[in-house]
């Protein structure tokens, strides 16, 4: 007799994948919380926004507060579900300025363990997971496609 295994609840996490314009090229925003490399996000709440949540976890944690849609409100990008269920959906965002001031979140570690870097798609490549290249070559077509 077979076990059936009924499948792991879909577990949603929102944030933005947001690039600036150095002048020369674009660069991607990458962040680290305790030695992973990933882009602004936060656990999505039953009944809200995604988008919102993924807009209000990137300024709260970045100080970055001219963020853009300029791909559109609808133009985002999924992660393929983990084992337990979990996908990250990324908007495409865009920041004029670089100047990040990034949040430290009480009681979880020091300074050390958060870090953030402005990073060539190249770069993002080497120090993101690899479940983010989905999400990488998604952005770079999104560029491509002229919308800024």
């Amino acid at each position: 007799m077979a076990l059936f295994h009924p499948p792991p609840k879909r577990t949603l996490s929102s944030g933005l994948c947001v690039v600036n314009f150095d002048g020369e090229r674009y660069r991607l925003l990458a962040v680290r919380n305790f030695g992973v490399w990933d882009f602004p996000k936060a656990l999505v709440p039953e009944g809200q926004d995604p988008l919102q949540v993924a807009a209000d976890e990137t300024r709260a944690a970045t100080g970055l507060g001219d963020l853009e849609l300029s791909w559109g409100d609808d133009a985002f990008r999924e992660t393929i579900a983990s084992g337990d269920g979990s996908v990250s959906r990324y908007y495409l965002a865009q920041s004029k300025t670089s100047d990040v001031a990034l949040r430290i979140p009480p009681g979880d570690g020091g300074r050390e363990d958060f870090e953030y870097r402005w990073v060539t798609f190249e770069e993002g490549e080497d120090i993101l997971p690899p479940r983010l290249a989905l999400i990488l070559d998604w952005a770079v077509g999104q560029l491509a496609s002229g919308a800024s």
